[in-house]
């Protein structure tokens, strides 16, 4: 991408180019040095509370396991900058397993709980992980099996894994009671640590800096196949900052936390906020349950609330709804996807949520850039995304790199801090979302008005925005582009009231071939994550194309909610 002039200081009024402010100063801290501050003004704190383990940790107890797990890992043989994955639904241990590998000095690298055994072997492999943390099982998620299948050396003894296809694998830790032949204990791992561990440890810690990477987290991103976006502990701890500070978080605030944890939302947003602002981690339920969330606010006397919009409808529709006491809820966040603005007016109204934020960002911007407060006018917080967080550049340009003026819609690009490290292993593809001046270029287009507010208008690229989780086409295509019958296939999102969106594949298929919708489901389930999997399938003859052969998804799009009587609806 091309470098532009930088607009003067006399622009910034009437061009779409805004800067947050200078202060707060940035935390030059690492994850674990936060964490050692928390215990110190909030040792006896709660810390972590995971409802459905009936696990209660303070600050104190929080920091004695961290340390111990963090030597348990250093006795594996995990070197400074390994990488450790976490594949699981929430709990405790994931939490646990976040801030021992930050005080270990490794990467760790997370595995969204939906994804099956080519998606998850080409993650283990892309980022080389070394080691595995993974609950047993969920739901119909077997997940030990599904790594077995993947390298079956695993049950043929004790000792570092050698496997084919999965190279880099060397230990494999299992999240729960049962005993599985090759796995460590996740129970066992502090056991392993010696003095001389733990003593390696503490140099470890100490010798860690904030600009380290610290995390890997998997996004389609705007361009091509799933891409390890690298974050360091000064990108993700920031940003946990900011974000808690415009929900207005506090010691003692309660933070009920039904959001997956292997997305920033929970583990940047959620986890990191709670222990710079000494709030309490809450978590409901392994995966999102609208009941659970309201029980959970009412027994713990929640303050906070974060989710999707998707979630938020879940909650309020609820049939028990009436019956819960959610009086202690005060603020939150509201983030993932475009808010539609009837939800917003009423979480604050009937769920009590009078500061709710809403926030916008991406994976590789750790995640936030735009971001409402309590202290914003209601009809601001609910039909925009807020202004730019502190320390962060965002402007809206147009197809020439210019920026363009204020209500004007562009892409939107976000300059500063939060901006990743790069994509793990994929230089190139880091130089087509970072420009040469640092601009991180979104692919969604945006409008920023007078006063500094945003809006989201749409999307420049064809990713789609399922309840939250960013879809990108091309992904689902190729694989279905397997399929024996399939000779061209289109994915689009279409309009859903309940999930923002929802994919649609249509399909050409080789002459003399004949195939139904329920075939198709067939081939993607278990292969890939349940909402990558299409909801509308479609036979076609022939796709609408440009003069220049490109299919124009455009129409499909526009075919599909006429055909299905499915509007846009208004969105912040």
């Amino acid at each position: 991408m091309r470098p532009v002039t930088e607009p003067t200081e006399s622009d910034v009024a009437r061009l779409s180019l805004v800067r947050g402010a200078d202060e707060p100063p940035l935390l030059e801290t690492t994850i674990s040095q936060t964490l050692d501050r928390a215990v110190l003004r909030w040792r006896e704190t709660e810390a972590v509370v995971s409802v459905h383990q009936d696990i209660r940790w303070t600050y104190g107890e929080l920091k004695t396991r961290t340390d111990a797990f963090a030597a348990g890992l250093i006795a594996l043989g995990l070197q400074r900058g390994d990488r450790i994955g976490i594949w699981s639904p929430n709990n405790a241990q994931w939490a646990l397993t976040q801030f021992a590998a930050a005080k270990a000095g490794l990467i760790l690298v997370n595995i969204n709980p939906a994804y099956r055994l080519s998606e998850v072997e080409y993650t283990l492999n892309k980022v080389g992980v070394k080691a595995l943390v993974a609950l047993e099982r969920f739901k119909t998620s077997e997940y030990a099996e599904m790594i077995e299948a993947l390298a079956p050396e695993i049950s043929s003894g004790e000792g570092e894994i050698n496997s084919s296809r999965l190279p880099c694998l060397k230990h494999a830790i299992l999240i729960g009671t049962h005993v599985r032949p090759g796995w460590i204990a996740f129970e066992d791992v502090p056991k392993l640590a010696t003095e001389i561990h733990r003593a390696q440890l503490s140099d470890r810690d100490a010798t860690t800096g904030c600009a380290d990477p610290v995390n890997i987290q998997f996004t389609s991103g705007t361009t091509g196949l799933p891409k390890g976006a690298t974050l360091s502990h000064r990108n993700i701890l920031n940003n946990g900052f900011f974000v808690g500070r415009s929900v207005g978080l506090n010691p003692g605030d309660r933070l009920c936390i039904p959001v997956p944890l292997y997305h920033c939302f929970g583990m940047v947003m959620a986890n990191l906020g709670c222990v710079v602002h000494g709030a309490t981690m809450v978590y409901p339920s392994e995966a999102f349950d609208p009941l659970a969330v309201l029980s959970t606010i009412e027994a713990e006397r929640c303050t906070a609330l974060y989710g999707v919009p998707t979630m938020f409808i879940a909650e309020l529709g609820h049939p028990e709804f009436e019956r819960f006491d959610l009086s202690s809820l005060r603020t939150g966040c509201m983030a993932g996807s475009p808010c539609p603005v009837e939800i917003m007016k009423q979480v604050i109204e009937r769920m009590h949520m009078r500061d709710v934020t809403i926030a916008y960002g991406m994976t590789e911007t750790s995640p936030v850039s735009f971001q409402s407060s309590g202290e914003d006018p209601v009809f601001r917080r609910v039909s925009t995304i807020g202004r730019v967080q502190p320390h962060l550049e965002c402007k809206v340009i147009d197809v020439n790199g210019n920026t363009v003026p204020r209500g004007t819609p562009g892409e939107l690009c976000t300059r500063g801090y939060s901006v990743m490290i790069g994509y793990w292993g994929d230089p190139e593809k880091t130089a087509e979302a970072i420009d040469e001046d640092g601009w991180m270029h979104t692919g969604d287009l945006a409008t920023i008005d007078d006063e500094g507010y945003g809006n989201i208008v749409g999307r420049q690229k064809d990713m789609v925005v399922r309840g939250g989780e960013n879809i990108y086409p091309r992904e689902v295509e190729e694989y279905l582009f397997r399929h024996s019958k399939i000779k061209d296939v289109a994915i689009v999102g279409v309009p859903d009231p309940k999930f923002g969106e929802e994919l649609c594949a249509w399909i050409i298929l080789k002459t003399g071939e004949d195939a139904d919708e329920e075939e198709i489901k067939a081939f993607c389930h278990g292969q890939i994550a349940h909402y990558k999997v299409p909801r509308y399938v479609r036979f076609v003859e022939a796709f609408p194309l440009t003069v220049t052969g490109k299919i124009q998804k455009y129409l499909i799009r526009k075919q599909m909610a006429e055909e299905l009587g499915i509007q846009e609806q208004k969105t912040a």
